[in-house]
């Protein structure tokens, strides 16, 4: 999937949530809380049928969803 398709959900120092379009060096949009900012996430990954991911305060990544035609479909 192209990378500019894909949304990241990460906790900024300042104690917001972000919502990050993959490659981008601002914000798509900051909120208050990690639910918010997730569902902004899966929404815009939606649209464009890129991934969501949202990271957890250690940086490793809790949840993805992936949204548009899967490049590797499982066989059987």
């Amino acid at each position: 999937m192209a990378k500019d398709k894909n949304y990241w959900t990460q906790q900024r120092p300042d104690g917001k949530w972000e919502s990050k379009r993959e490659g981008s060096e601002r914000a798509s949009k900051v909120t208050e809380t990690q639910a918010e900012a997730w569902a902004y996430s899966k929404s815009k990954a939606k649209e464009s049928g890129g991934e969501a991911f949202l990271k957890g305060r250690d940086d490793k990544i809790r949840e993805r969803n992936t949204y548009g035609k899967d490049p590797y479909p499982p066989k059987g």
